[in-house]
């Protein structure tokens, strides 16, 4: 149902902290995968969202297929979703491709999740940057895991697009040491794995 123009995909591994200290363990893996869609609502208004809100499981499960295959052998800890409007169209658009419906398929390719999925959005044009906020799947406690992925994608959003965004994480930060509930100590998980 969606007219998708491009799948984008953003992949960097961290080995060592700000001041150069070498990973405290396997280095930080953080992928993002964006879609950039045509926005059926741009320049109008409408009560009813469906033509966004009905298809998104299908969409979220390709980005899970994308999300795993990028992974390889390695595991999500922590996730995070956004999404980009183009200026002519509404944020609420936007949000309407990042609700649960979206968001549980993604999920569950990526092997569950207990926690709720942060998020971010923004209504822009082509090059504009979002931060994406992450956190910790299982327990959105987990302090080692509140981290932060920066997307960019340049030719999109144009006007009457969307780019819906979803970020994942290998690990916590390298080095956390702010105490808190740990990874290793949530309930029914083996933590950093």
């Amino acid at each position: 149902m969606y007219a998708v123009r491009k799948w984008f995909a953003f992949h960097e591994e961290t080995l060592a902290n700000e001041t150069g200290r070498p990973a405290d363990g396997a280095a930080v893996r953080k992928i993002a995968v964006a879609c950039v869609l045509e926005n059926p609502y741009a320049g109008r208004f409408s009560e009813n969202l469906d033509r966004l809100l009905k298809e998104s499981p299908k969409l979220g499960a390709e980005f899970g297929h994308r999300l795993v295959a990028a992974l390889g052998t390695d595991k999500a800890q922590s996730y995070g979703k956004a999404c980009i409007v183009g200026v002519e169209g509404e944020y609420e658009h936007g949000n309407a491709l990042l609700t649960t419906a979206f968001a549980d398929p993604v999920r569950d390719a990526l092997g569950g999740g207990k926690a709720w999925i942060s998020s971010s959005g923004k209504r822009g044009g082509p090059g504009t940057t979002i931060d994406i906020p992450l956190a910790h799947k299982d327990a959105l406690y987990v302090r080692s895991h509140y981290d932060t992925v920066t997307v960019m994608i340049p030719d999109a959003p144009g006007p009457r697009e969307i780019a819906v965004i979803f970020a994942v994480a290998t690990r916590g930060r390298l080095h956390a040491r702010l105490g808190g509930l740990r990874a290793a100590d949530i309930k029914g998980q083996d933590g950093l794995r």
